[in-house]
């Protein structure tokens, strides 16, 4: 029988290194936090001290090694520099879609330079999912006016309760996001989006996405995947101004024939693709076209 922390942490690695988890240390440091409601540094010094393995620890750890998703199990999700809060019927915010955050942010930062605090650009984010996007723009760029709109009735409701725990004041609305806020046509300076582009057919490999992450929030509508992609960035075009940003989340299959689409619409410029922190295409940027 396990008798310390250390031995509890120790052997929660092994049980998640066989289930096949990558990250194997991370999570199981990460339930024992949970576990113990401090953090994950806290974890390491009670674990260096000889510390009594906390009750639930094993079940958790259990729970992981059948691929539940961590973020479930904690209930938290890190983005940039929030905890959200995440569970069932909604999409867990993945790292690569910081980055794709971090491109709409840094077009926001670079539209407010030298600008009076008084201006406050406008940001669309469409499939909020979570949340996740606009929060984060909110949250590192006050002076700018989000609004968000997500699909799911589901995940609309973890958006509005990561908006009221964050305190941040984000408009965020449940419906289409190919109808969303006519109000706003031809107004807003940044649409952002991460929808749904998951080639028809192309099943993700990790149970943790194939069995836990809701199916709206995943399959693109269409063999490439770029259905509803496509459909989002229309709605894009009329919202923006002309010379307003777009920014886009795709699968790194989709590189090239995302930006090719866009371009053969005739209403936007400057498109150009990124390639996210692990060299692999990540996002579309695009103008829109005067």
């Amino acid at each position: 029988m396990t008798s310390s922390l250390r031995e509890a942490v120790r052997d929660a690695v092994q049980a998640l290194a066989d289930a096949g988890i990558d990250s194997a240390e991370f999570d199981a440091v990460a339930l024992a936090a949970h576990v113990l409601r401090t953090s994950p540094g806290e974890v390491r010094k009670l674990m260096i001290m000889g510390a009594p393995v906390p009750d639930g620890l094993d079940d958790l750890v259990a729970e992981r090694a059948r691929r539940v998703p961590l973020q479930h199990l904690t209930g938290k999700a890190g983005f940039r520099r929030l905890d959200l809060s995440v569970g069932p019927g909604v999409f867990v915010p993945r790292f690569e879609t910081e980055f794709v955050a971090g491109l709409a942010i840094a077009i926001l930062r670079h539209f407010l330079g030298g600008a009076p605090v008084l201006v406050a650009p406008v940001v669309v984010d469409l499939c909020t999912g979570s949340g996740a996007i606009a929060l984060a723009i909110k949250d590192e760029v006050p002076a700018a006016e989000v609004h968000g709109v997500e699909l799911s009735d589901l995940a609309h409701a973890w958006a509005i309760r990561n908006r009221d725990d964050l305190g941040l004041d984000v408009d965020i609305r449940l419906g289409d996001a190919t109808l969303a806020f006519p109000e706003l046509e031809a107004s807003v300076d940044v649409v952002v989006s991460n929808p749904p582009y998951i080639p028809a057919g192309a099943v993700p490999n990790d149970p943790e996405v194939r069995d836990h992450d809701p199916e709206v929030a995943l399959y693109g509508g269409s063999s490439d995947g770029l259905r509803i992609p496509l459909e989002v960035a229309a709605r894009a075009a009329v919202l923006l101004r002309a010379g307003g940003f777009f920014v886009m989340e795709h699968a790194d299959v989709q590189g090239g024939s995302l930006s090719a689409a866009l371009r053969a619409t005739g209403v936007w410029q400057d498109i150009e693709d990124h390639a996210d922190l692990n060299g692999r295409p990540r996002a579309v940027t695009a103008v829109r076209a005067h």
